[in-house]
Parts: C-alpha cells; sequence; structure tokens
C-alpha cells in the first residue's frame, strides 16, 4: 500500500463547533491563561534558580515539573490560538506529527517526573537520616535524566507506528488538536497494534506509577504519624498534600481519557477533559507549590525585598 505521506497533506482539527465572535472570545481568554502559565512556571524556574536555599532535591524536580508544563502547553496551544484568531481548523500533516510527539513525550516525562518526586519525599520522610545519601546529585540527575528519555521513546514508538498507517476521505479529527486516539479513528488501516500499544503505555505510565505513589504514601502517612513534633507533622502533611493534588488531578484526568472504554458519546468529554488538562494542569503546579510551599513563599519575598532595595 502506498506510503501516506505521499498524499496526505493537512488534517481538519474539528474542535468545537463555534460563532466566529465566541471563537475570538476564547482566544482572547486562552492567550492570557497561556501567558500566565509561562509567567507562573517561569517565576518557579526564576525562584528556584535564585535561592539558594531552593538548591534541593524537591526543586530539582520540580523545577523539571515546570519545564515540562511550559514545553507541553506551548506544543499545541500556538496552533490552537492561531486556528481561532483566523477561523481556519487545519494543520499540516507535518505539523500533526511534531505535536503528536511534543504533547506524548511531555505527558510521559511529566507522569514520570511526579513518580519521582513522590520517592523523593518517601525517602526524606522515611529515611530522614539517609536522605542526603540516597538522593545525592548524581541520582537525581540520574532520574531526570531517565525521565526524559523514557518519556521520549515512548512518543517516538507511538509515532512510529501512526506513521505506518493508510488514509482515505476526509481528514476530519474530532478534536482540537493532533490527540492520537482521535486520529487513529480517521485512519483506514488495521490499528489493534497502535491501539494495543497505547493502551500498554497507559498502564506503563499511569496504572503502574500510581500504584507505587499509593504504596509510598501509605508509608509516608505511617512515619508521619510516629513523628512527635506537632509543627514536624504539619509540614510533612503540607508538602505532600500538594503534591497528592497535583498527582489526582493529573492522573485522574489522564486515566478517564486512556484507560476507560471508548465511546462516541464519551468523545465531547473527552475534548473538555484535555481542554481542562491543557490550560489548568499548567497553572495547578506553580499556585500549588507556592501558595502552600513556605520556603517558595519566602524565596519569593526575598526577591521582592531585593528589587525594592535596589
Amino acid at each position: 500500500m502506498e506510503s501516506n505521506q505521499s498524499w496526505i497533506a493537512e488534517f481538519i482539527l474539528v474542535g468545537f463547533q463555534l460563532s466566529e465572535d465566541m471563537e475570538l472570545l476564547l482566544f482572547a481568554i486562552f492567550i492570557l491563561l497561556y501567558a500566565f502559565n509561562l509567567l507562573a512556571n517561569g517565576m518557579i524556574l526564576g525562584l528556584i534558580s535564585l535561592d539558594p536555599r531552593l538548591h534541593t532535591p524537591m526543586y530539582y524536580f520540580l523545577s523539571h515539573l515546570a519545564i515540562t508544563d511550559i514545553a507541553y502547553a506551548s506544543s499545541n496551544l500556538p496552533n490552537m490560538l492561531e486556528n481561532l484568531v483566523k477561523h481556519k481548523k487545519t494543520i499540516s500533516y507535518f505539523s500533526c506529527t511534531m505535536q503528536m510527539v511534543s504533547y506524548l513525550a511531555f505527558a510521559s516525562v511529566e507522569c514520570l517526573t511526579l513518580v519521582v518526586m513522590s520517592y523523593d519525599r518517601f525517602v526524606a520522610i522515611c529515611h530522614p537520616l539517609q536522605y542526603t545519601v540516597i538522593m545525592s546529585w548524581r541520582v537525581c540527575s540520574f532520574l531526570a535524566i531517565t525521565c526524559w528519555v523514557c518519556g521520549l521513546c515512548l512518543a517516538i514508538v507511538q509515532v512510529s507506528l501512526f506513521l505506518r498507517l493508510p488514509f482515505c476521505g476526509p481528514q476530519k479529527v474530532n478534536h482540537f488538536f493532533c490527540e492520537i486516539s482521535s486520529i487513529l479513528k480517521v485512519t483506514c488501516g488495521d490499528i489493534w497494534i497502535n491501539e494495543m500499544f497505547l493502551f500498554a503505555d497507559g498502564v506503563f505510565i499511569l496504572v503502574g506509577p500510581l500504584s507505587l505513589m499509593l504504596v509510598s504514601y501509605v508509608r509516608i502517612l505511617w512515619a508521619i504519624l510516629k513523628i512527635q513534633s506537632k509543627e514536624g507533622r504539619k509540614k510533612a502533611f503540607s508538602t505532600c498534600s500538594s503534591h497528592l493534588c497535583v498527582v489526582g488531578f493529573y492522573f485522574g484526568i489522564a486515566m478517564m481519557v486512556y484507560l476507560a472504554p471508548d465511546s462516541s458519546h464519551q468523545e465531547e468529554q473527552q475534548k473538555i477533559l484535555f481542554l481542562f488538562y491543557t490550560f489548568f494542569n499548567p497553572l495547578l503546579n506553580p499556585l500549588v507549590y507556592s501558595v502552600r510551599n513556605a520556603q517558595v513563599k519566602a524565596a519569593f519575598h526575598k526577591v521582592l525585598q531585593k528589587n525594592r532595595s535596589v
């Protein structure tokens, strides 16, 4: 069968059926949210790099989380914003492929980074005396690199399987960006291998890590209850509850999208979930880790005081 790249020029992203005025209104709202995402995550990166007190494994991984959030949003939002303001719904085959690689890679990296952050909290609370030895900078660098390499490899495998598929008929994708399960529905080839690998990735990236995190947090909770100091228990609960809030939001949406049984009724709901995740998950991390974190707030006040003195 002839390769699909030779005759497929672009896809039509159906998205949401809206009037031009509503599209312009959404463009204004979405670009503000996107700018706030860049500003909030950029602020987290700046504070971590400027304040020596934040040069610890926890904030090292938090900086990777901020980079991932910026990269994930930037992989699909610019094209959607362009389509809204120009009232068009097309994306080229090449751009669509690159968008798939980007969002799959960054979403996987974020998931694995959250797992590593939960391991960091587990070691800090359950093995405080060995923390600096276990979470050395060599180990932290290895874990961070592993997250990025695994995320990129998983994305490349998925997109490589997609590139072999032929297309026929109108390429109307019922989504607002090149989400892989929606793209697979407009192919006319056998996609059982793609669906099998997509489900396997979901189990590897979502179910496995979530199970490990649940086990680690049960042990963390047990260790926190044994802490004699009331202030120590409060600090440990605050840190862990922030991480659990982010984990619950991220894994909850991802599992509803990729592991729930597929049906046409769920497509519109999944688009709304993806829209919510694309805009609000990158904002959730800096808000949770700054508003609920005394060290980050102290670093922010320190920067403000330094600017005022200048």
